[in-house]
Formats: C-alpha cells, sequence, structure tokens
C-alpha cells in the first residue's frame, strides 16, 4: 500500500481553532511527527497514535522520519502550528520528497496562520494587501530580512511580522518602517494568541518599545498601512469602500435612523485591546 503524508496547520493552538479537515487527517493517521509543545496542544487526539516528537530546528529530520515511516505505507500527519505552508513544514517536507524520490503522497491541509488569528483580535489591520515577514535570522540573513521590509513599508503595505525572537533586530526592521509611516501608524502586538497565556495591546510605531518586554518567539507584530486608523480601540485598515461605495452616505443614515452622534474614530490611537 502507498503511504500518505498529512502536513498539517494546527492553527494557533486552541481546539476551536482547528479545522475539521485537521482532526480527520490526524484520526486517520498511524503516526504523528511534530514539535513538542505541538503534542501538548492536541494531546487529546493522539491515543492509540504512534507520536515522534522533535526539537526546534530539526525540520529536515521531522520530514525524514515521515517519508520514511510513509515508504513502509503508512499514514502519517506532520503538524505545524498556524499555517503549514507559512513558515512551516510544508515547503521541506514537499522538497525532500521530490529530491528522494520517494513514491509517497503528499497533501497540505491548511491552518490558521498567526497574522489572521492575531489581527482578528485587533481589528481588521489586514483588510487591504499586506505582507508577511519572519524576522528570524536561521535560514534568512538579517540585511535579507530588513531589506524586505523595508521595500513592503516603501510599497504603503500593512505588514504582519513573525518570530520577533531577536529584539535588536525587531528594532531595527521596525525603525526601517518608521522611514516611510508616520509615528502616529497603528502597530498591534498580540502574544500567544488562542493560548492561555494570551495578551495583546493597541499601540502606535512611535510607542510600541513601551510593550517591547512583552515581545517573545509567540508574538506577531501588525504595522498598519499609511490609512489605517484606530476606532473603538481596534485597528481598521480601510478596503476602499469609501472611495467607490459612498461609505459616509451609509454612515450618515445609520447616524439619523438611530439620532447617534456621530464617529468615535480618529487617525490617532485609541484605548488599548488585552486578553
Amino acid at each position: 500500500m502507498k503511504g500518505k503524508i498529512y502536513v498539517l496547520g494546527l492553527g494557533p493552538g486552541a481546539k476551536e481553532a482547528r479545522t475539521e479537515e485537521f482532526v480527520r487527517a490526524i484520526r486517520e493517521s498511524q503516526v504523528v511527527i511534530t514539535y513538542r509543545t505541538y503534542a501538548e496542544l492536541i494531546r487529546d487526539l493522539l491515543q492509540g497514535k504512534e507520536v515522534i516528537v522533535a526539537n526546534m530546528k530539526e525540520e529536515l529530520l521531522r520530514a525524514k522520519l515521515a517519508i520514511l515511516e510513509a515508504l513502509e505505507g503508512k499514514t502519517v500527519s506532520i503538524v505545524s502550528s498556524g499555517d503549514p505552508q507559512v513558515f512551516g513544514m510544508a515547503s521541506p517536507t514537499l522538497e525532500l520528497a521530490c529530491l528522494s524520490g520517494a513514491d509517497v503522497e503528499v497533501r497540505v491541509i491548511p491552518g490558521v496562520t498567526a497574522a489572521l488569528a492575531a489581527a482578528a483580535r485587533i481589528g481588521a489591520p489586514l483588510s487591504h494587501d499586506f505582507a508577511v515577514v519572519s524576522l528570524s535570522d536561521l535560514l534568512t540573513p538579517r540585511e535579507e530580512i530588513v531589506e524586505k521590509v523595508r521595500k513592503a513599508a516603501e510599497a504603503d503595505f500593512v505588514i504582519a511580522l513573525y518570530n520577533p525572537i531577536n529584539p535588536i533586530l525587531t528594532a531595527q526592521v521596525l525603525d526601517e518602517v518608521s522611514r516611510y509611516r508616520k509615528p502616529s501608524t497603528p502597530l498591534g502586538i498580540v502574544r500567544g494568541v488562542y493560548r492561555d497565556s494570551e495578551w495583546s495591546v493597541v499601540t502606535t510605531l512611535g510607542e510600541w518599545r513601551k510593550y517591547q518586554d512583552q515581545i517573545n518567539m509567540v508574538t506577531t507584530l501588525i504595522v498598519g498601512n499609511s490609512k489605517s486608523y484606530v476606532c473603538n480601540g481596534l485597528i481598521i485598515t480601510p478596503r476602499g469602500y469609501d472611495n467607490k461605495y459612498e461609505l459616509d452616505r451609509h454612515a450618515q443614515e445609520i447616524r439619523d435612523h438611530h439620532g447617534s452622534s456621530g464617529s468615535r474614530c480618529s487617525q490617532g490611537i485609541g484605548p488599548s485591546v488585552e486578553g
């Protein structure tokens, strides 16, 4: 029997954020290969499974073990957090299967990536074009990371930053963004989203250092573009409805109907959101 590998996206970690397809793939698998922390997050699904755990920086080992198990005719799940295509296990698994010529089926199952989960906690910052950049320099030189962020900032993308492990590099990157954005630009910091340790705040590009001690490996930073603003403590990046679909007219009709006093939105910073 030909073996099969599912490369799965766990999502941010909570049960309610798993997809049904993720759960079905795990239940179908005889072997589950993952990072130790993720194994704890899906412990309820692992009864009766052969579980292989590996450490950080052992992505190729995980992929190799999955291929070897699948070559024995087994169904194997490799579990990443978030989405396996976004800085996850999809690429190394597919690459290794290709280069080795292994006759196994590999299926990638999507999950909720950190940028989407974090953005949902702080409003709608990703409603227009955005870029996602990892600040981990384990595989990418720092100079290349800074250059990518610079170009994204220059092009006025909303920018989601993953893996802010190195505080010096994080500061360097945000300083680079500051060359193209006002200090009042909204910036969301979300740590441990959907986990027990979750914490988030809406601040600005000019004041993010107040919260730098809260930033770690499981933190996602989202920097708004030139049109992003804060309303009721949440970041909104306009999609452009005000230009084409008379957004203001619809808002006025709601105010007229309910006797509202008007907008509570501002281009400045609103109250923080904490969870």
